[in-house]
């Protein structure tokens, strides 16, 4: 579910809510009018999760002493 930042026409109040649905408005939690419009807001990160890899070191599969560095 994305999360949406809003406004209140009625009474100003900005506040961010999970919504369903791309459309979909969430009442002001301050008033409880459905009369609120979506604020356009920057994308948040995106975070990226890299594991280690089980033989540790450098992940190089060259055998020792064949040369390579």
């Amino acid at each position: 579910m994305p999360m949406y930042a809003f406004k209140c026409e009625k009474c100003g109040n900005e506040y961010e809510e999970l919504v369903l649905r791309f459309g979909e408005k969430a009442p002001c939690p301050k008033c409880g009018t459905g009369r609120v419009k979506r604020l356009v807001s920057a994308p948040a990160p995106t975070i990226t999760v890299r594991s280690k890899s089980s033989g540790g070191g450098s992940g190089c599969s060259a055998p020792s002493g064949s040369g390579f560095r």
